[in-house]
């Protein structure tokens, strides 16, 4: 069985080894070049560390001292490996305090990351999730999370993780080909899926998806992010990223149908990133309305909400123009609650509430509460 190969903490020039071999054997390093047809400075460089062992230079001692050439070559790799190696650790702890700006505990617990305490290795499991050289990089390679978190509270480091997960989990689903119209076709069917519970939908949805050519991800928030759904293209296919942040299954399903707006409507080349709260420009406005009509079209809501009282909406009205509509009760509550046709305490009864159930490996799962 192979085990891991223990490093020093000194980096050792193979030129002491080569002056511990002239001294076994009463040789000056004068001697040596003589011999070598070499001069002495680049003899007493190699000596110091100054200068490389290189490959012919390894051939060189080996016919002088009768030591093989690949000893002299080892030593010199594993020397440039060590002092490189001692080096990059001094990197990684000038690199934990940007580490303490992710919020590693959430990406342990849902075993993004391993449960490590250690500064170092922390920045260590950091680079590998993120997939950078250097922790400063994870600006350069999702601007998006910082851009956003300059307009707003946030944290860019924890808005970075998540949607780096997303990529990470986006890449394990296989997608056919994107289809636009195949999606579009799919609508009226995930519509009806808003009567299910998470355990039935949640496979049917995603395995529709991905046969259309969209990667559904659902990825649990991390504290600071405040994000709940995120649209982006990897190569020819679409990734839809979902969080339940706010729990209530109306707020999903909408959210899921305005990330898919996003797919079907807006350039490839952007990045969506959906938060509360925040100033729409006319691409989100495009989408809520997209969301909105394709849940609950707007001749019926209208024809709905104008022949009933304001704020005195019964829970057996939207009961019943749910079936009628074949969708979920929540669905309706939502938006007379987003509309103020009735105040937001009134009609949860009506709402279901999904929760996270953590799996083995990756984020977790949907189910109700």
């Amino acid at each position: 069985m192979a085990t891991e190969r223990i490093w020093p903490d000194v980096a050792i020039p193979p030129g002491e080894v080569l002056a511990e071999t002239l001294e076994a054997r009463g040789m000056s390093q004068a001697d040596l070049a003589r011999r070598m047809g070499r001069p002495v400075q680049a003899i007493n460089e190699i000596v110091q560390g100054a200068k490389e062992i290189t490959a012919e230079t390894a051939l060189q001692l080996e016919k002088v001292l009768g030591t093989p050439a690949h000893v002299w070559t080892r030593l010199e790799t594993d020397y440039r490996f060590i002092k490189a190696r001692l080096a990059d650790h001094e990197q990684l702890k000038r690199e934990i305090p940007l580490a303490r700006k992710c919020p590693y505990r959430a990406m342990a617990k849902w075993g993004w990351v391993p449960q490590v305490i250690d500064g170092t290795h922390r920045v260590q499991a950091l680079l590998a999730f993120f997939g950078v050289a250097s922790l400063r990089q994870v600006r350069l390679t999702c601007e998006v999370a910082f851009r956003k978190s300059e307009r707003m509270q946030a944290s860019p480091e924890a808005l970075a993780a998540w949607l780096r997960q997303g990529e990470r989990e986006a890449h394990d689903v296989e997608t056919g080909p994107f289809n636009e119209e195949a999606v579009r076709s799919f609508l009226p069917e995930m519509r009806g899926m808003t009567l299910q519970n998470p355990e039935t939908f949640e496979p049917r949805l995603k395995k529709a998806l991905a046969e259309r050519g969209v990667a559904l991800v659902l990825v649990p928030h991390l504290p600071g992010t405040g994000a709940h759904g995120a649209t982006r293209w990897l190569g020819d296919r679409a990734v839809v990223q979902m969080s339940i942040r706010y729990r209530w299954e109306d707020v999903f399903w909408f959210s899921l149908f305005h990330e898919l707006a996003h797919v079907l409507l807006h350039p490839r080349r952007k990045v969506f990133v959906e938060r509360p709260h925040e100033r729409k420009d006319e691409m989100e406005k495009a989408a809520d309305r997209f969301a909105s009509d394709q849940l609950i079209p707007s001749a019926s809501y209208e024809s709905f909400v104008k022949g009933l009282p304001r704020h005195q909406i019964s829970a057996a009205a939207v009961v019943a123009f749910a079936r009628m509509q074949g969708i979920a009760p929540s669905v309706v509550v939502g938006r007379l609650q987003h509309d103020k046709h009735v105040p937001h305490e009134q009609l949860n009864g009506l709402r279901r509430r999904f929760e996270w159930t953590k799996q083995a490996v990756g984020g977790g799962s949907a189910r109700d509460v």
